[in-house]
């Protein structure tokens, strides 16, 4: 596996191919993921939905290898992922939840802790990627120095999607990442999210989580529906 973006773009295949995929409770007794088959291709927009507790979140979080699966194999780029290069694998494969994590400090503080793990130690941070992003999301330069603990929740996710973006990942997840937003905040992510799919000019894949039938039918082509723990047939949007 290779953490460079222009290596991974060489992809023609699945992206991610899911075989048989599930997830446990705490407890072990009960099944929060269904075993799962699942083949996500390049240039693939693909809308989840479904009832709060269905599965979705965890649907999402067991393909960016945030929680361990119970049983099944997950190929990224036709081949299966070793442990060793999970966090690897986290840089091209991104998770953005509803309510997102920023560390102490400034929005520059943030957009840059990437960069200080050693997955991505052999890259750099690069402020005009940074502000291009920012000024697409409506923030100018300044917006940089703001402490993060004074940021709306709306400034919050911006912030967390482009320190995602930032990297170039070729798959995001979004897990109802606009559902706590104001309609312009969830505007601009929205339209950042067009900018970096457009970008990849066909290489790159996203699944996004909506409780809004509306977004689900603006962000996708495809539509799933979770209901109990399993995806159900594929409609069209």
């Amino acid at each position: 596996m290779s953490s460079s973006p222009a290596s991974s773009n060489l992809a023609t295949g699945p992206l991610l191919d899911v075989r048989q995929l599930s997830r446990l409770d705490q407890t072990g007794a009960n099944q929060l993921l269904k075993p799962t088959d699942f083949i996500l291709m390049p240039g693939a927009q693909i809308a989840i939905t479904g009832a709060s507790g269905s599965g979705k979140s965890v649907f999402l979080r067991t393909l960016a290898l945030l929680d361990a699966p119970a049983t099944g194999e997950i190929l990224w780029q036709r081949k299966p992922v070793p442990s060793d290069l999970i966090p690897v694998y986290r840089t091209c494969v991104c998770y953005l939840s509803q309510r997102p994590a920023l560390i102490e400090g400034t929005v520059l503080d943030n957009l840059q802790f990437p960069y200080t793990l050693k997955s991505l130690s052999k890259r750099a941070f690069n402020l005009s990627v940074a502000t291009d992003l920012l000024a697409k999301a409506g923030k100018d330069a300044s917006f940089l120095s703001k402490p993060a603990g004074d940021l709306s929740g709306g400034e919050s996710q911006i912030v967390a999607l482009i320190r995602a973006l930032q990297l170039e990942p070729q798959v995001m997840l979004f897990d109802e990442p606009t559902s706590a937003l104001d309609p312009q905040s969830a505007a601009a992510v929205e339209s950042l999210v067009k900018h970096w799919f457009d970008a990849g000019a066909g290489a790159r894949a996203y699944l996004w989580v909506s409780h809004d039938p509306e977004q689900a039918r603006r962000m996708s082509t495809r539509h799933l529906t979770m209901n109990n723990g399993e995806l159900e047939l594929e409609e069209s949007v």
